[in-house]
Order: structure tokens, then sequence, then C-alpha cells
């Protein structure tokens, strides 16, 4: 069985103030980390190549609905020391759907993994990841989102569905 989560994804209201929050949940100042995600075209879930910018990378299939609020999320993670020629292999075998670049903060807090993202093109962003432990029902990491929600100052009107690269193609398409 494959790896799963429960994911929040949420606009930010007041940056500094989520920072403040996050920072005081986690009791670290977290660590920023640039990732540059290439999408690519596969017949379900999503397939991404992610570029640490030095040297790393990791290959990320998942899956989840597209909803709002906290949703379960399955994925399956290889890392790899050739991230650009993955990348290069992968875009003629399978074409690319996109690629999103941003600036992202994490945060870890017990098992949630928060994440202030500021991306390319978009603006700032945070997600709640919610590790599940192999005892856990996705209603119990959905308990924990919720109430991590309610510490960050997140409010349910804020919360997202899809993924930045929806975000960026729709707003490609909506451009004259």
């Amino acid at each position: 069985m494959m790896p799963a989560n429960v994911e929040i994804k949420a606009r930010v209201r007041d940056l500094a103030q989520l920072l403040r929050n996050a920072e005081r949940a986690s009791g670290s100042p977290g660590c920023v980390i640039a990732q540059t995600d290439t999408f690519f075209s596969v017949p379900c879930g999503r397939l991404k190549l992610r570029d640490f910018r030095d040297g790393r990378g990791q290959l990320i299939f998942y899956d989840r609905p597209n909803l709002e609020g906290p949703k379960l999320s399955q994925y399956a993670i290889s890392p790899t020391d050739d991230p650009a020629g993955l990348v290069a292999v992968l875009s003629q075998a399978l074409g690319v759907r996109g690629v999103v670049q941003k600036q992202r903060r994490l945060y870890m807090v017990g098992q949630t993994r928060i994440h202030v993202d500021h991306v390319e093109g978009l603006g700032d962003f945070m997600e709640l990841e919610v590790v599940l432990q192999e005892q856990q029902s996705p209603q119990d990491g959905e308990q924990v989102a919720r109430q991590l929600m309610e510490d960050l100052g997140v409010r349910e009107e804020d919360l997202l569905t899809g993924a930045y690269l929806d975000f960026l193609l729709a707003r490609a398409e909506a451009r004259p």
C-alpha cells in the first residue's frame, strides 16, 4: 500500500502572521527550500519531478481528489541525483503539462509538514500535509489538520482545491 497523507491548501491572507504562527507551533524558524516541479502528462493521478536546484530531486506520483478542505492523498517518491536528466527523458516520453517554481518554507509540527510557499506567478499559499501513520484513518488526519488550521489562523473560506499547476494553467488560459 502506498503511503498517504491528509492535505489542505489555502490562500495566505497575512503572510507575516502565518509565519509567526507556524514558528510558534513548530518551535523553529523553519527551513527554506527552492523547488522546481515539472509535471508530466499521465493517464491518472499526477507525476512530477521535483528539482531542489542543488543536484538532488524526487520523482513523485500522487493521486488525490480536487476537493476543498482536508483530502486524502496517496503518493510514491523515488529520489534522484540527476533531476535534469530525468526531466529530459520523461519530457520526451510523456510530454510536459507545466512547470511550477516556488520558494518553500518548511515547518514540522508532530506528524505534519507545514509548507508556506511563494509560487512564481501566483503568490503566497500554505499547505498542511498530515502524514498518516499505519493505525490512523483519514478522519484522524483530518482532525489533526483542522486543529492545526485553527492554531495557524487559517480560515475555511481560504481553502483551495487543485494544485498550483492547475492555477497556473487556468491563469494562462484566461489571458487573451
